[in-house]
């Protein structure tokens, strides 16, 4: 935590960016060099309760090596896929500002198999994808007084920005919704430096549905099957 002198004092010497760093909830991870490559020695590697990984991008490609301790703490957490890791590799004092690019589970286990790490340039907008927070479903007009059912049509979405302004999530107010309504990608209130990607070339044909409150589906039997349904039920004189 930071007292107020010193956030002043980092405020007049810092960038921007080193400032957002700075006030971030930091994850670390860390990870060490791995030269023992292949299906095998990945194989031996989760035997050791240890994963491979690797990080790209701004440079050349390191092959990991990561102890499933470090992952298992945030790979239920959401925020952990729209954050700045903090990678540490063999120590090293500065850690690569990196970002959770691919992530694979292991087929029946609680571990992840591998992971793919990007490193982050601070000037360059990035493409992420976001999770999407429903308020007010509840309390909306078609589901309160019209009894409808909601539809999650998208729960995430594809944003465009600077690794700064990467939203932990997007919130989508649903609380005046009527029945048969619906919420689109051009509805969402997005965070200032935050756009769609699908809509990043003005093309209102890709305003896909996020949202909708629909009337539950009636079944009416057909006359013609419920014809001798009733004749089956009728009671014989």
């Amino acid at each position: 935590m930071y007292n107020s002198r010193s956030f002043f004092a980092l405020a007049l010497v810092a960038s921007p960016w080193q400032v957002y760093l700075e006030l971030q909830m930091a994850i670390t991870i860390n990870a060490v060099t791995r030269t023992d490559l292949g299906k095998g020695a990945s194989r031996r590697l989760r035997l050791t309760e240890h994963m491979p990984a690797i990080v790209y991008g701004s440079g050349d490609p390191i092959s990991l090596t990561i102890d499933q301790r470090e992952i298992r703490p945030h790979v239920d957490n959401e925020v952990f896929y729209a954050s700045i890791v903090d990678l540490v590799i063999d120590g090293k004092k500065k850690a690569e500002k990196v970002i959770v690019r691919d992530i694979q589970h292991h087929p029946f286990k609680v571990d992840v198999a591998h992971i793919d790490f990007q490193r982050v340039d601070a000037k360059k907008p990035m493409h992420m994808t976001v999770q999407l927070h429903f308020m007010g479903e509840d309390i909306a007009p078609g589901v309160k007084i019209g009894g409808g059912l909601v539809s999650h049509v998208l729960n995430e979405v594809e944003v465009i920005c600077l690794p700064k302004d990467i939203p932990e999530f997007i919130e989508v107010d649903v609380s005046a919704i009527e029945l048969g309504g619906a919420v689109h990608l051009t509805d969402l209130k997005m965070p200032k430096g935050v756009e769609l990607a699908a809509l990043s070339h003005g093309d209102e044909n890709h305003d896909t549905t996020v949202f909708s409150i629909h009337a539950p589906k009636v079944v009416v039997a057909d006359e013609d099957d419920a014809a001798p349904a009733a004749e089956e039920a009728a009671p014989e004189e």
